[in-house]
């Protein structure tokens, strides 16, 4: 009888998980829609709510945006909004630290989670898995002796909160594992362990 519960458990838990954050994704997404006219919306012109309708209307949204901003015209009044905004004291420092974040993040020549390592974290006689961020930079470095990165230790399961260390590179092992597969087996805390490689 618990062999059977257990083998139902893994069989739906994943099925029931995976619905419930598509669930969540599409039905905050669906917020866009309250973007449109109340006489524009689909409960109004057709009587009934569409799901998913607002998630498409934000993927067309952001695609327009990334077509539009790509051209001299578009970059123009990108530039013209950044300006305006850093003119605001408190919207000026909040824009400029998540825009440098998303940059970094987000862009395709941004250096964010490059590498998946091994350091000894939160002593010396145990280990996690980290993400190399780059090497600490302005005034920090100059109180810095010795060769140093900076790393991000994301915490399990969730993996959106964590620690940033900067930590000497002599004590940090470069793993030859995917992001992917190292973020998969912290949010498995360990369960979904990686593919073993040949020992170097």
């Amino acid at each position: 009888m618990r062999k059977y519960f257990i083998t139902g458990l893994l069989i739906l838990v994943p099925i029931a998980i995976t619905v419930w954050v598509l669930s969540l994704v599409i039905n905050t997404m669906d917020q866009s829609l309250l973007l449109l006219p109340q006489q524009w919306r689909p409960e109004s012109l057709i009587g009934y709510r569409i799901p998913g309708l607002g998630t498409i209307l934000t993927i067309a949204i952001v695609f327009l945006t990334g077509l539009l901003t790509n051209n001299l015209i578009g970059n123009y009044l990108v530039r013209l909004w950044e300006r305006l905004l850093h003119r605001i004291p408190v919207v000026s420092s909040l824009y400029g630290s998540v825009k440098q974040v998303s940059d970094t993040l987000f862009s395709s020549s941004g250096n964010a989670f490059r590498k998946a390592v091994l350091l000894p974290y939160p002593h010396a006689d145990s280990y996690t898995i980290g993400f190399l961020t780059g090497v600490p930079g302005g005034d920090v470095k100059n109180h810095l002796t010795g060769d140093y990165i900076s790393v991000y230790v994301p915490t399990t399961p969730n993996p959106t909160s964590g620690f940033f260390l900067m930590m000497e590179r002599s004590k940090v092992v470069e793993l030859d594992m995917s992001v992917d597969a190292a973020l998969k087996y912290i949010v498995s805390m360990g369960v979904v362990a990686p593919e073993s490689l040949p020992t170097k």
